[in-house]
């Protein structure tokens, strides 16, 4: 008997090198259309538009239309996890495209995965979160302790209103380039739009890369050492 959700499908759609490469694109966040993943993918609109209706039956991408255009983005925060876990896969068994690339560090560094901080500086406030208790794991998962509660006040997000969000609240999230966890859920994303707000950093139009400002990254990491002033 073979029991459980039968993951062949879906892993003959992630096998295709075009259709990786569109879901790979849409991890930064924001919507494509055809046009722009062909461009991505190195294959025509043609071509393109058929693997997204593929996509489009397996619920992995979503449309959105306005007027004649449609605009593609992942269906939800869990397949932006999948591609993720499978990018950490890639990586450990050497599977990788970007070591000649010049943005290879600065993905490294700091990149959006999904609509949170991943890279080093997403691990390094996700371990702070949880050395400083801020952040504990229970037998439910991961939850936001009071003085969490207290602290991201503090640092000008409102859990309350994420928690109101239709989706995970906060989560551990696997980074493919650390190999340890950063956090994700609506938790990690109202994070992640603070410190736009602010001003430290902002996305590379290009790619999945964000640019922290000197000034920004130092305002970060002070930040990150409140904890444990405050716990």
């Amino acid at each position: 008997m073979k029991d459980g959700p039968n993951i062949a499908k879906i892993a003959a759609l992630l096998g295709d090198n075009a259709r990786a490469d569109a879901l790979s694109a849409l991890l930064t966040d924001r919507a494509l259309t055809a046009t722009e993943l062909a461009v991505i993918a190195g294959v025509t609109k043609q071509t393109m538009s058929a693997h997204l209706s593929k996509l489009l039956d397996a619920r992995l991408i979503a449309v959105d239309r306005q007027g004649r255009h449609r605009y593609f983005r992942l269906a939800d925060e869990d397949v932006g996890g999948l591609l993720e876990s499978l990018m950490g896969v890639a990586f450990r068994t050497g599977a990788v495209r970007l070591l000649s690339s010049p943005r290879e560090p600065a993905l490294k560094k700091a990149r959006v995965c999904y609509d949170h901080l991943a890279g080093e500086l997403g691990v390094l406030a996700y371990e702070s979160l949880v050395r400083n208790d801020l952040l504990e794991m229970s037998r439910k998962g991961l939850r936001l302790s009071a003085s969490g509660t207290e602290w991201f006040h503090s640092a000008g997000v409102d859990p309350d209103a994420a928690a109101h969000r239709r989706r995970a609240f906060c989560r551990p999230c696997m980074d493919w380039s650390e190999r340890r966890y950063h956090l994700a859920g609506s938790l990690g994303a109202a994070f992640l739009s603070r410190v736009y707000e602010q001003g430290w950093a902002r996305r590379d139009r290009s790619s999945r890369v964000v640019l922290f400002t000197a000034n920004g990254e130092r305002r970060f990491r002070e930040l990150l050492r409140s904890n444990s002033r405050q716990s």
